[in-house]
């Protein structure tokens, strides 16, 4: 059983100088613009606000990072969250979207203390283009990724299961590798953090490696 103990915001970065200092393990947020990802992180810290939820695709334009104290079993864990832009949707110029593919690049190649990534898919609408080459770059570049498909409270409970072995089928992952979420619903919060804290202590890998 999950306990929340604390959940607060560190900083905004652009550029590696500005990333946090710090031991904690870290785990990145990735995914299309609407997809839930800041609804997702405030389930996943027992905060309603401490990621602002935007009716507007794509607000999300800077690295932001928070941290998080949590309890579980009656061991005390610190993590690291960093809430990466969304893709797919913002309003934005060539030069604009160059900037940000530099700034997520970067990060998600040089951070060292980067454990796992979290890639979220939406299940109602499944892996877009956009979701595919993300996997297929961060495969490339050995990160550990745990794949998740939000919002599955939209779909009724008779079509939940068929829906994740679909999305399984396309990403050419065992059934077990996409665990579903709900930040309505809080379904699959225990089950992402227990998967997370298996990886950090060194258990088991993250998920499969996404290959399709």
């Amino acid at each position: 059983m999950i306990k929340f103990i604390d959940a607060q915001f560190v900083i905004t970065a652009v550029e590696p100088k500005g990333y946090p200092p710090g031991h904690s393990a870290e785990v990145a947020f990735v995914g299309r613009s609407n997809v839930g990802k800041s609804s997702m992180i405030n389930a996943l810290t027992g905060r309603r606000k401490l990621v602002r939820v935007s009716n507007t695709p794509g607000r999300t334009r800077t690295l932001n990072f928070f941290d998080v104290d949590l309890e579980r079993d009656g061991e005390r864990h610190r993590v690291r969250l960093a809430d990466l832009p969304g893709y797919g949707f913002a309003k934005a110029s060539k030069g604009e979207r160059a900037s940000w593919e530099k700034m997520i690049t970067t990060y998600l190649e040089k951070r060292d203390r980067l454990e796992a990534v979290v890639s979220i898919i939406d299940a109602e609408v499944g892996p877009t283009p956009e979701d595919l080459l993300t996997l297929d770059y961060l495969q490339d570049k050995k990160r550990r990724v745990l794949v998740v498909a939000t919002k599955i409270d939209r779909l009724t409970k008779a079509k939940r299961k068929p829906r994740l072995q679909a999305l399984a089928q396309q990403l050419s992952l065992p059934l077990e590798a996409v665990l579903p979420f709900s930040a309505t619903e809080k379904i699959g919060v225990e089950e992402v953090w227990e998967t997370l804290l298996k990886t950090f202590k060194g258990v088991t890998r993250l998920g499969v490696d996404p290959v399709r």
